[in-house]
């Protein structure tokens, strides 16, 4: 399931970037905390803009995601089988992280 969700958030990731901006600029990696909540292992989740400009409208396609641990909706909004990143916010240069399980 999980490989399954990380792939699915590299392949899917939509985006809409300015000037020299572009896909290939979102990275999006995960990796196991080694925490359980409520018995689920734990990730944390980055989501980085390795571009100097801000992106926006970013999105992740997040079909079958399902956490135990609540997510800041202001970092990863569920919406459908669709996740916006920082609320549909500008996404500027750094890095979003969150957890869950």
């Amino acid at each position: 399931m999980v490989k399954i969700f990380i792939a699915t958030l590299l392949l899917a990731l939509v985006s809409q970037g300015y000037s020299q901006c572009s896909l290939s600029d979102i990275h999006v990696t995960q990796s196991a905390t080694g925490h359980k909540v409520n018995g689920k292992p734990e990730w944390t989740v980055s989501i980085t803009n390795r571009c100097a400009c801000v992106q926006t409208n970013v999105q992740l396609n997040c079909k079958g995601f399902q956490t135990v641990e609540a997510v800041n909706p202001s970092l990863l909004k569920v919406s459908g089988d669709a996740c916006l990143v920082s609320s549909s916010q500008p996404l500027f240069k750094g890095a979003i992280v969150f957890n869950y399980a």
